[in-house]
């Protein structure tokens, strides 16, 4: 049996979906159901990991991205969360300087855990659902370090990541109908005490 484990880009799986107002009914995404739909019958999933940070300066962000992620640990997907660092940007127009927040440690973070889990042989392959090119170094040491280990890409709908492709072992693409059939339900039970409803701007 071949076993699968999957490494969730999660900023780059939401931007992907936030590119377009239609995509943004498919913000509700069920990790778990979406990874059952690219692998073989015969395959296992070992786990499912989802890197992502919270935007805590924006509360009504930060208590969707809390539901959801919520939503996703009732389907056993486990979270890995990185941190967002305040920057200094210069404003092309005007050359004024200002400071930002910039997302940190997402690529450092699959990189560690995709090694963690290969020595550990926690699978045979792994799938990564990304479309940073950022990720290449990780992907390539990993699969020099582990010859007999298989590391697959899954990029994003809206996404190209060409040279991702080219390092990776194979490639598939999210598309549409992935999307549609891999929501959560509206309403998310946990247990007679725990709902989880669908944010309103989700729909």
């Amino acid at each position: 049996m071949n076993r699968c484990a999957f490494f969730a880009d999660g900023f780059n799986i939401y931007h992907s979906l936030d590119a377009l107002p239609s995509y943004y009914k498919y913000k509700w995404l069920n990790l778990a159901k979406l990874a059952k739909t690219f692998i073989a019958s015969s395959s296992e999933i070992t786990s499912i990991f989802y890197f992502t940070t919270y935007i805590t300066w924006d509360q009504r962000k930060l208590a969707r991205h809390q539901i959801y992620v919520r939503a996703l640990q009732s389907e056993g997907v486990q979270p890995v969360f990185g941190e967002f660092r305040r920057v200094d940007r210069v404003c092309k127009v005007c050359h004024r300087q200002y400071q930002t927040f910039e997302e940190k440690q997402t690529d450092v973070n699959i990189a560690i855990k995709l090694f963690e889990t290969a020595v550990t042989d926690l699978w045979d392959t792994a799938i990564i659902i990304s479309g940073d090119s950022d990720l290449i170094p990780a992907l390539k040491a990993v699969k020099a370090t582990f010859p007999t280990k298989k590391v697959g890409i899954i990029i994003p709908i809206a996404r190209r990541a060409e040279e991702l492709k080219q390092a990776a072992d194979f490639h598939m693409k999210i598309k549409e109908k992935h999307l549609m059939s891999c929501q959560f339900e509206d309403m998310v039970i946990i247990d007679k005490n725990t709902k989880l409803t669908r944010p309103i701007t989700w729909k």
